[in-house]
């Protein structure tokens, strides 16, 4: 069942339900909460060459105008409500993640790298920071999002930190349809680096690749694109369908990595969500 909160990054469609879904026609704001399942293909572990297809979930909600939303298996939380339906305001409010990158080496499917040992599953607590504009090119309801968000290990699985900036834009085209666009980069400390990229020459042993010792810096780019359709003809209520994919590539120290299989790394989903 781990495989269900696996990373994807797709399934981001899934809980970027569009902003007037949290609106009414006044622009105040209403509480909302949409539920998506799916399916999902992802790679086998950071670096790999070969994806398979697993089962995902995502969700987000908005109560007494503080929303929170689920991005593969991280949960961020915008403690700052929104009053007013056009404008900018500031986000800001804490994130939790759960890394569970070769915690289960059966999946891996790559002697080399199941050789190199199972991995602890990490829990990292942080924040988020940025700022967001809705009513910026299309309408009263699309929305412009830069934030910055931070979070530590704190259940010593690599005793580390990753920091990722991301920008987002979605639009909904009617009451029914709605895409949107994002960028991200991943910044690791040395230990999460070590942890995940690295080899040690124990490991290098039993494995046969060669020792790798990387340090700190920009993990890699990725780049993702969402649709959702609404069943109900309103996305505000009822079911919808979603479908997103994103693509990532490693930089630096990371792309020459002997644990990285694949320099370029792709994600898509597809999967339904109600909308209460």
């Amino acid at each position: 069942m781990r495989a269900t909160f696996y990373a994807v990054a797709a399934l981001a469609a899934i809980s970027a339900a569009p902003a007037f879904a949290q609106s009414d026609n006044s622009g105040e704001n209403t509480d909302s909460l949409t539920i998506g399942i799916g399916a999902a293909t992802t790679p086998r572990f950071e670096g790999s060459n070969d994806n398979h297809i697993i089962p995902a979930a995502q969700a987000r909600g908005s109560y007494s105008g503080i929303s929170f939303t689920t991005q593969g298996t991280g949960l961020y939380v915008d403690a700052i409500p929104r009053h007013e339906k056009t404008g900018g305001k500031f986000v800001f409010g804490p994130v939790i993640h759960v890394t569970l990158d070769r915690t289960r080496l059966k999946s891996i499917h790559d002697l080399q790298i199941e050789n190199l040992g199972k991995l602890d599953t990490g829990v990292e607590l942080g924040a988020q920071v940025g700022y967001s504009i809705n009513g910026v090119i299309t309408s009263d309801y699309d929305n412009l999002s830069i934030t910055v968000a931070g979070y530590q290990d704190v259940a010593g699985a690599h005793h580390s930190y990753v920091i990722t900036p991301q920008i987002s834009y979605g639009t909904p085209l009617s009451k029914s349809i709605y895409v949107g666009v994002s960028a991200a980069a991943h910044y690791v400390g040395d230990r999460y680096a070590r942890t995940y990229f690295g080899v040690t020459p124990a490991q290098s042993a039993a494995s046969g690749l060669p020792g790798f010792t990387p340090g700190s810096g920009f993990k890699d780019v990725t780049f993702g694109g969402l649709a959702a359709l609404s069943l109900s003809g309103d996305l505000r209520h009822g079911f919808a369908l979603f479908a997103g994919g994103s693509y990532g590539v490693f930089l630096g120290e990371f792309r020459r990595s002997p644990i990285t299989r694949s320099n370029h790394q792709f994600t898509g989903a597809i999967g339904v969500g109600y909308t209460f």
